[in-house]
């Protein structure tokens, strides 16, 4: 059998379980492999409409990988994957401007291009935060910049004017002194491949739950992982000891309830202008491994 493939989504989980050798312990035959939208993913590849959600159309090369909870909801809805459905995860995640931007409100947002990433968990949070301050025709989203650290990297530029960001990036856009115009935290996922061997799956997830555990009792001891998944270009800047512990893993389930009522909000919402993908019932698309 081939090893276990994990991918760390900017996170803190996987780096904790790997230096605490919980997935040895598991009796995990594991590697890692760069995550998309990491230092090392391959930004080149992707264009301003290629998010979250077409990576799973074409084929993530992990047994299990992360994603905003709408993505990860409607690519297993669409048959490219299944849903893990015994945890999810909720990450912090804010929009960000300049301090001498002059925007200083959500409403200030108005014709403001933010720059998100397509049909990823930016996407969506934004949308969901700013349609308390803003009618749909005023919020002006921005795919131009594609993954993470280059959203981050183009206001630090002063090449993009607000973005939207989680994990490493938003505890260093708050360190260098940007203003978090809004927080737009929201749920995460884990996709489970076609080819994934549940007992696999089970030993990933009981590493992780212990790993999460020694992140809530000290999380400051774990920050300096962020540093892993950083470009080379900020490595002397960043302070990590200045972070928080970002994404936290929740141990309970992801119901039919919540599957169907994202389904509808997405597809209300027109964030498939191509159509609804939804092909599948919560009992075909999730996996549980309990």
């Amino acid at each position: 059998m081939s090893k276990f493939t994990i991918s760390p989504h900017m996170r803190l989980q996987e780096w904790v379980a790997e230096e605490k050798g919980y997935f040895i312990a598991e009796g995990l035959d594991y590697e890692f492999r760069a995550a998309l939208g990491s230092s090392d993913a391959k930004q080149h590849d992707l264009g301003d409409r290629i998010g979250a959600y077409q990576t799973f159309e074409q084929g993530r090369e992990s047994e299990v990988s992360c994603a905003c909870h709408w993505t990860v909801n409607l690519a297993a809805a669409a048959g490219h994957g299944q849903i893990y459905v015994d945890a999810y995860s909720v990450s912090p995640c804010g929009i960000f401007v300049a301090a001498d931007s002059g925007l200083t409100r959500p409403e200030d947002l108005a014709g403001v291009p933010i720059s998100v990433g397509y049909q990823s968990g930016s996407h969506y949070s934004t949308l969901e935060a700013l349609d308390r301050f803003l009618a749909p025709e005023e919020i002006n989203l921005s795919f131009a910049d594609g993954l993470l650290f280059r959203r981050m990297e183009k206001l630090i530029d002063g090449e993009a004017r607000a973005v939207s960001v989680f994990s490493g990036p938003y505890y260093f856009l708050e360190q260098l002194g940007f203003r978090k115009l809004l927080d737009t935290s929201f749920m995460m996922a884990a996709m489970v491949s076609p080819n994934a061997d549940g007992s696999s799956i089970r030993k990933y997830f009981a590493a992780l739950r212990r790993a999460q555990i020694v992140i809530d009792l000290h999380p400051h001891r774990y920050t300096h992982h962020y540093l892993k998944e950083f470009p080379a270009r900020f490595h002397s800047m960043v302070d990590t000891r200045r972070f928080g512990p970002g994404e936290r893993i929740v141990f309970e389930p992801y119901t039919r309830e919540m599957y169907e009522e994202t389904q509808r909000w997405v597809i209300e919402r027109g964030i498939f202008p191509e159509g609804s993908p939804i092909a599948r019932m919560f009992e075909d698309a999730a996996m549980s491994v309990s």
